[in-house]
């Protein structure tokens, strides 16, 4: 909501079926067969198996309301701190969250849905990744060039020290390389 902190209340997740429920916010009767329908689309497309989806994560426990803000400027303490960048930030994000103990080197990544990554973080205590299914693409304009990293908020604070010794250490790296370039010719 271009970087002003707001809230959701369950009825406004009834238009995304599948953001509802991994949300784990239950539809109205009038409502209730879109999941089913949406699912059913997916299957039929291709685009998922009937399969796949008992293992989509979702909160155990509808929340009452969902709040939002960048994290620098919020007045709660977070379940999730949700990012979005390209593969060469998102890599420092991973290594900031292996440095404070909030992930591992074998970091639990999924494509669909996009918003299951929130309760995977959220039910795993640990760092995921999403690459962004279409359905997210299309709805918050994630471009083609990024993905999501997620991050336990209660891993926040040791995070934040952990991203500036990484962001230090990477720029070290990233001068080193560069003035060693010339030893390693590009073969074409």
């Amino acid at each position: 909501m271009n970087g002003q902190a707001f809230y959701t209340v369950p009825e406004d997740h009834h238009q995304c079926a599948v953001g509802a429920h991994t949300h784990g916010l239950a539809l109205p009767p009038e409502l209730g067969p879109r999941l089913m329908d949406t699912v059913g689309f997916m299957v039929s497309s291709g685009y998922l198996r009937m399969e796949e989806v008992p293992g989509i994560p979702v909160l155990p426990q509808a929340p009452g309301y969902i709040s939002y803000a960048p994290a620098a400027q919020a007045s709660f303490a977070p379940d999730v701190v949700l990012f979005a960048g390209n593969p060469a930030a998102v890599m420092l994000l991973y290594e900031a969250a292996l440095r404070c103990g909030a992930g591992s080197a074998l970091t639990p990544t999924l494509g669909r849905p996009g918003c299951a990554v929130l309760p995977l973080t959220a039910n795993s205590g640990a760092a995921s990744l999403s690459f962004g299914c279409r359905g997210n693409r299309t709805f918050t304009g994630l471009p083609e060039t990024e993905m999501y990293f997620a991050l336990p908020g209660a891993h926040w604070p040791a995070f934040q020290a952990a991203f500036e010794e990484i962001g230090s250490a990477d720029a070290k790296m990233t001068a080193h390389y560069r003035q060693h370039e010339s030893l390693f010719p590009m073969v074409s």
